[in-house]
């Protein structure tokens, strides 16, 4: 397999440049015209601006506007970045190395840049603050829930983390805080099938092979609430979220589940109660027992 080039761009702001692959046959002419057609929700205007400021590259250096279209050639771009609300917390470091940094990534902050959140993620605030311009992440949490983060630091040692997430060779536990209900025996094991639909925000649990599997025990209880330990077997999208739903005792300030309600993107005032509160694992890299305990708290037991 042929290697794809690497960017001619460095990063700004700790973001990487965007690559796009051109297509091996086409009818246009310049790569104006093809972009203008390829990026619809760019303004034509903007383009050519982009292409007569040569901030648009190819593998030699930067690419003008009258740039004929080379089938199967790569160009990089740094994305006009959107306006961001500011995520008023911090995110803290709970340990570091040569090789990988576990992080405590707040709620409201997102783990890697997507749709409307770019500056305002885990990943570039640590790129940033730690000067670890290749640092990318080994797996990630929804943007709602807090806790720990395992990223790491080289490139070329990421494949070996991400696998080892993927084989369910790490342990994971959360906290959450949820109704209490005297009905409810605890612990248990919740299995089902979850489906996530591409295009639509909230997953669903159907009939079939079960797909998605959470040990659920209450550690405590405070009058009507409980402090519960979830511990995933596997990693759907929302699994812990749509389980204690179906137990019919949802998440403290769940938007989606059982209900989806909007929430400005301003608004911090509830977060959800989800807390990644341990990981433990054999590096695949140095062979040493890790385990690591989130120093964040939950506001609604704490």
């Amino acid at each position: 397999m042929r290697r794809k080039p690497s960017s001619p761009l460095p990063q700004r702001n700790g973001l990487d440049a965007a690559r796009l692959k051109l297509p091996p046959t086409g009818s246009w002419l310049l790569l104006r015209d093809h972009l203008v057609e390829r990026l619809p929700r760019v303004e034509p205007s903007r383009i050519e601006e982009m292409l007569r400021e040569e901030r648009i590259w190819g593998v030699s250096g930067p690419l003008g506007i009258d740039t004929p279209f080379v089938p199967d050639s790569y160009i990089w771009f740094h994305r006009d970045l959107p306006v961001e609300v500011p995520v008023p917390f911090e995110v803290g470091v709970v340990y570091q190395d040569d090789d990988i940094v576990v992080a405590d990534k707040p709620h409201f902050l997102a783990t890697i840049p997507r749709g409307q959140h770019i500056m305002q993620t885990a990943l570039v605030k640590l790129r940033d603050s730690l000067g670890l311009p290749d640092l990318s992440p080994a797996h990630r949490l929804d943007r709602v829930t807090a806790g720990l983060v395992l990223f790491v630091v080289r490139r070329e040692l990421r494949g070996k983390y991400q696998t080892m997430f993927r084989d369910r060779l790490v342990s994971k536990e959360y906290e959450a805080i949820a109704p209490y209900s005297p009905s409810l025996e605890l612990p248990l094991t919740v299995r089902s099938r979850i489906i996530k639909e591409r295009g639509i925000i909230t997953a669903f649990e159907e009939d079939g092979p079960p797909n998605a599997e959470t040990h659920v025990s209450l550690v405590e209880r405070r009058d009507s609430l409980g402090r519960y330990a979830l511990k995933p077997l596997t990693g759907r999208t929302h699994q812990l979220r749509l389980h204690m739903s179906g137990l019919g005792v949802p998440i403290v300030n769940d938007d989606f589940y059982p209900v989806l309600r909007e929430r400005p993107l301003d608004d911090f005032s509830s977060p959800l109660q989800l807390l990644a509160r341990t990981l433990s694992f054999v590096d695949p890299v140095s062979g040493v027992d890790r385990s690591f305990t989130s120093r964040l708290s939950l506001s609604a037991w704490s």
